[in-house]
């Protein structure tokens, strides 16, 4: 399956087996590069175990907004979390575990080159989901724009509530559509243990707020001449 099968029209409601009806689902799909790789551009630093995401708060928040799991048209619920797995794992593995005990189903593949992704793995996932279920809410962690955006808003347009959260700072494809709702990750109740070392331009305090430099200024400048000295 591409990309393009997100956006097919919705399949009826009904199997194309048996004739029963497809079950709803309210899925999640989180993005593990595209999160960590942008976590450390808006906080300036190498994430710590503090400025981590919390994924336990977070499959709470997912679930709690499925609803009530005993009513008569509650949906399944499925958490997944994608990752390139690098040749030296190292603590990857408690992290791996942990998440599963968490609840959340893991795609792991190796990274061997720079440039492996796992982006089509995650639309693949998707559309899999899309004709097994009625694909009722998909919230998808990633602020990859240039390669989410277009099947997203097309899985909208069948009537799929989409929600992407990510950090604002790098979300705009999300913020400007008229067909994803947008939710700041540090807005996710309990998602990180303390506040994160930003200053968010969609919530700037009354009186203006002061940004921090990220890189001392004359190591900058130093490795400026050197690159066109």
């Amino acid at each position: 399956m591409t990309d393009l099968d997100l956006a097919a029209e919705p399949a009826p409601d009904t199997g194309a087996l048996d004739g029963r009806p497809r079950p709803a689902l309210d899925l999640l799909i989180w993005d593990a590069p595209n999160i960590d790789m942008t976590l450390s551009t808006v906080i300036g630093a190498r994430p710590t175990a503090a400025s981590r995401p919390r994924f336990d708060a977070i499959a709470a928040w997912f679930v709690e907004g499925a609803g009530d799991p005993g009513a008569p048209d509650a949906p399944d619920v499925e958490a997944c979390v994608f990752a390139n797995i690098p040749p030296v794992v190292g603590s990857l593995q408690r992290w791996v575990e942990a998440l599963r005990s968490f609840g959340f189903a893991v795609f792991a593949r190796p990274k061997t080159q720079p440039d492996d992704d796992i982006d089509q793995d995650m639309l693949d996932h998707i559309a899999v989901r899309q004709h097994s279920h009625r694909l009722r809410r998909l919230v998808v962690f990633s602020g990859d724009g240039r390669n989410f955006a277009e099947p997203l808003e097309a899985l909208a347009r069948t009537g799929t509530q989409v929600v992407v959260v990510a950090f604002s700072e790098v979300a705009g494809y999300a913020i400007s559509s008229d067909l994803i709702e947008f939710i700041d990750i540090e807005d996710v109740p309990g998602a990180f243990v303390e506040p994160l070392d930003r200053v968010r331009l969609d919530a700037l305090p009354p009186d203006g707020a002061w940004l921090r430099p990220t890189r001392n200024l004359r190591d900058f400048v130093s490795g400026f001449l050197r690159r066109n000295g």
